[in-house]
């Protein structure tokens, strides 16, 4: 296949599962982490197609050496813009800061990253980016106002990046997914018996997704197969976005 993707937040959960199915289908996968051991660990278990690259995309003013490291060594052909961070606290108590530090992470890297592989993609006729947002980005999930904030302006951007960088073959695409089973979601759902039996109830398929859900979704977007697909949102949650 002879392609080059970054996956960031790329050493747990999702992200995990996407490089892994990137790497195992012959994608050279550069596995963006935060924790050297981790991120090491990540891309032995995931084999050699998986590389590892150890950065805090806080570090803005960074990123777009990062991305010129990577690129000299090939082209990229696929961005998955997968690492995020939340915080569950009520509204009122939210600070200025601990919002603005959601924001940072979830998006001003994911613009600044989107943007330095975008001129990258620009020199050499295409690729695609995907974005990974979520479902409090679709209706309104308490206590986590910042995350929530910040997965819709993921929706936005992909749309303003779509027809923006179409004319040159780039694409732009957005995954929400609903409650997958990652650490993440054990931390928001398991002390938190109601909010979880709210999730199942309202899940038509009644069961909590899967990792390597997203990852399937993630690879149509990335390759071939989705070539007429630009500027969407798909939801992955089992029927949770028009469940009853």
């Amino acid at each position: 296949m002879n392609k080059v993707a970054i996956v960031t937040g790329g050493n747990a959960g999702l992200g995990f599962a996407t490089a892994r199915k990137l790497s195992n289908n012959g994608v050279k996968t550069y596995v963006i982490g935060r924790s050297e051991d981790k991120t090491y660990k990540a891309c032995t278990d995931i084999g050699e197609n998986a590389v590892p690259y150890i950065f805090d995309l806080n570090d803005l003013d960074n990123i777009p050496g990062m991305i010129k490291d990577i690129a000299n060594n090939g082209n990229i052909d696929i961005l998955v813009n997968n690492a995020g961070i939340n915080l569950k606290k009520d509204f009122i108590d939210v600070t200025d800061e601990e919002f603005l530090s959601i924001i940072n992470t979830n998006v001003l890297s994911v613009f600044s990253i989107s943007r330095e592989v975008s001129k990258i993609m620009k020199k050499n006729n295409g690729g695609s980016i995907v974005n990974i947002s979520s479902m409090a980005s679709q209706y309104g999930l308490p206590k986590v106002i910042a995350y929530s904030a910040s997965k819709g302006a993921i929706e936005s951007m992909t749309r303003a990046m779509a027809v923006e960088l179409a004319p040159f073959g780039i694409r732009v695409n957005c995954i929400a997914p609903g409650f997958i089973k990652t650490n993440m979601s054990s931390k928001a759902l398991d002390d938190d018996s109601e909010r979880k039996e709210k999730v199942l109830s309202r899940t038509p398929m009644g069961i909590l997704g899967e990792p390597s859900n997203i990852a399937d979704a993630v690879y149509f977007y990335a390759l071939q197969e989705s070539s007429f697909v630009t500027g969407t949102v798909l939801p992955v949650d089992g029927g949770n976005s028009i469940g009853f």
